[in-house]
């Protein structure tokens, strides 16, 4: 139960933030023309590019898989509910985003990304040297602060999203290091080329547009799908370490 408070509590006050004219100079993409895939007239807005529409359920079935598992550890239970949750609301967040093409969704999208990211160091940290809900809150409201740099420049949120992805593959390899095996550096492994794939897929969705093969899933969709791996993998990752780390220091 405090995991969902604890991630519904600052995720409400981020929607109610996004709602209001705090955002109105980010930059951000409000239009179809974002995206390689083509959208389908007949279709309804929330099926309007069917292949980047249904891939958000990848999402939620993440989310409520990891969610439903049950871990020894109550605080464990918690760094793993809590991640689900981000999972979980992050699906709907994009969907809603391409049904609506509004300017909140649209900021919501890139915003909780940043604390998304922000959490594998959260939880790293707890593998290496115990739980700090103090360090847990420094971390996560400074990478929720980190979005107003996109105020600052068109390329802020980019900037932030860099420094977040670097923290969370840094800590994880430094976990690697302190408490690894050979299954945790596979999972580490998947994960990190899930990121790359994350990024790299999205950057080049129009360039991967010119050949058949991503004319229909797209470069942006199988962005979502590495993502999407991404997630699960990072959550293989982390709690197969937290056991290590259990099993070595009790």
């Amino acid at each position: 139960m405090s995991a969902v408070v604890h991630f519904f509590l600052p995720f409400f006050l981020c929607i109610a933030l996004a709602n209001t004219d705090i955002f109105d100079n980010v930059l951000v993409d409000m239009s179809y023309d974002h995206y390689a895939e083509q959208r389908v007239d007949q279709l309804p807005a929330f099926l309007a590019m069917p292949f980047n529409c249904l891939v958000n359920v990848g999402y939620i079935i993440v989310g409520v898989y990891w969610l439903t598992r049950r871990m020894k550890d109550p605080l464990t239970d918690y760094a793993k509910d809590v991640f689900a949750l981000m999972a979980l609301a992050y699906g709907p967040i994009q969907w809603t985003r391409l049904a609506t093409l509004r300017r909140a969704p649209c900021v919501l999208d890139q915003w909780i990304t940043l604390p998304i990211f922000a959490w594998v160091p959260v939880w790293c940290r707890y593998i290496t040297h115990g739980w700090s809900t103090r360090y847990a809150v420094i971390v996560e409201v400074s990478s929720v602060m980190s979005y107003f740099l996109a105020l600052l420049h068109d390329r802020g949120f980019d900037f932030a999203l860099g420094v977040h992805i670097a923290a969370a593959l840094l800590q994880g390899a430094a976990s690697q290091r302190s408490f690894g095996d050979q299954v945790s550096l596979r999972y580490l492994i998947l994960a990190a080329l899930s990121c790359v794939g994350f990024v790299l897929l999205k950057i080049l969705d129009y360039e991967l547009a010119k050949f058949w093969l991503f004319q229909k899933l797209t470069g942006h969709f199988w962005s979502k799908v590495c993502d999407i791996l991404q997630f699960h993998y990072s959550f293989c990752f982390l709690t197969h370490l937290t056991q290590i780390a259990h099993k070595r220091t009790s």
